[in-house]
């Protein structure tokens, strides 16, 4: 049987971590930063835990980095 691949799209936005959890970036941060709140741009700096769904969506990506 051949090996899965992984989405190469994924392995650059996410990283899974030792408990399982899948981590990514914040949304909405690459252009038009100036009508954005300065609270938004302070919130969504560093990376985040995805939700269930995202993190269940995000592991069909990246079958082997579990």
């Amino acid at each position: 049987m051949p090996k899965m691949k992984t989405k190469s799209s994924a392995k650059k936005r996410f990283k899974v971590t030792a408990t399982g959890k899948v981590v990514g970036g914040y949304a909405g941060k690459r252009h038009g930063m100036i009508k954005r709140s300065t609270k938004f741009i302070r919130d969504a700096r560093g990376t985040r835990v995805l939700s269930e769904p995202d993190q269940k969506l995000a592991k069909t990506y990246m079958p082997y980095a579990r």
